[in-house]
């Protein structure tokens, strides 16, 4: 169950079509995380990954899912990313919305929806 209240969000596209949300929650303790599938692309399209089939829309953690830490950079790039943004190096969700435009590969997070 998710406590606290919406921190930020960002929006997922799987080959530029939308795939859904991952959302961060924070209270006076921790921060709690949330992906939830866009319910068209849940119908059509397959799975962004392995952990998350698509007969599930919604996905609640603790923690950030290994899946979304390991889009994130590591060694010096992250030290780059984490400056240019003005972020600590372990804020992985505020890296990965930094730089979720960016990613190699069929994915890529923005903190804005992009309707096409």
């Amino acid at each position: 169950m998710i406590k606290g209240k919406l921190n930020r969000i960002g929006f997922l596209y799987a080959n530029n079509i939308f795939a859904g949300t991952i959302e961060e929650f924070r209270d006076q303790y921790r921060e709690y995380y949330r992906f939830t599938y866009d319910q068209e692309y849940s119908k059509f399209y397959p799975p962004i990954g392995y952990a998350f089939p698509t007969n599930q829309i919604t996905f609640e953690y603790d923690h950030l899912p290994p899946f979304f830490q390991n889009l994130t950079s590591e060694g010096w790039i992250r030290t780059f990313q984490s400056k240019k943004a003005d972020l600590s190096k372990e804020d992985s969700f505020g890296l990965l919305l930094a730089n979720g435009s960016e990613l190699i590969g069929a994915l890529s997070i923005k903190t804005e929806r992009v309707l096409t």
